[in-house]
């Protein structure tokens, strides 16, 4: 070996291992796998939450959930300038709560989405619908609204067995 493979060997360690480290946080809500294994026991539906939340305003995002070690299916929705969060249980799909948001990092999300969804023409359940035909056999785990370049699209994370895929749908 070369005194130059070295350090290029040292080099490429350190990356990968901070490659690792840093992956996993990008892992919406956390761990996937848990997410997955939680996802097994709830038949509930993304498309049911979406459709049992426009009591509450316009769907403007929504996802499965860990939260406090219990899987939630959590949705953002607006109506006039509220800003709120809709709780369903993922067993039975039910509303247990809606609230309106306060959390400075929730209100930027949530006012980002607004923003995507003031473009929007093709509704949240619309998109997520046609994420799942195109996806035989997968279940919607979430789906997010955003702008690029003016365009208005879903980001949609969808599950199969354990295997996670997020595909974009548009919006406009």
């Amino acid at each position: 070996m070369t005194s130059r493979a070295i350090p290029l060997i040292l080099l490429v360690a350190t990356i990968g291992l901070l490659a690792a480290a840093i992956v996993p946080a990008w892992a919406e809500g956390g761990d996937e796998a848990a997410l997955a294994a939680a996802m097994k026991n709830a038949t509930a539906t993304l498309e049911g939450g979406l459709r049992n939340s426009e009591a509450q305003g316009t769907p403007i995002s929504a996802k499965f959930e860990i939260e406090d070690g219990k899987l939630q299916l959590s949705i953002y929705t607006m109506k006039g300038n509220d800003l709120m969060e809709v709780v369903a249980d993922p067993k039975t799909g039910a509303i247990a709560k809606a609230e309106k948001i306060t959390d400075a990092g929730d209100l930027k999300e949530a006012a980002e989405q607004k923003a995507a969804m003031a473009k929007a023409k093709v509704p949240l359940l619309t998109a997520t619908e046609t994420a799942l035909k195109a996806n035989a056999g997968s279940r919607a785990v979430s789906i997010v609204p955003e702008l690029k370049s003016g365009q208005a699209t879903a980001e949609v994370t969808l599950l199969q067995g354990t295997a996670f895929k997020k595909v974009t749908e548009k919006l406009d």
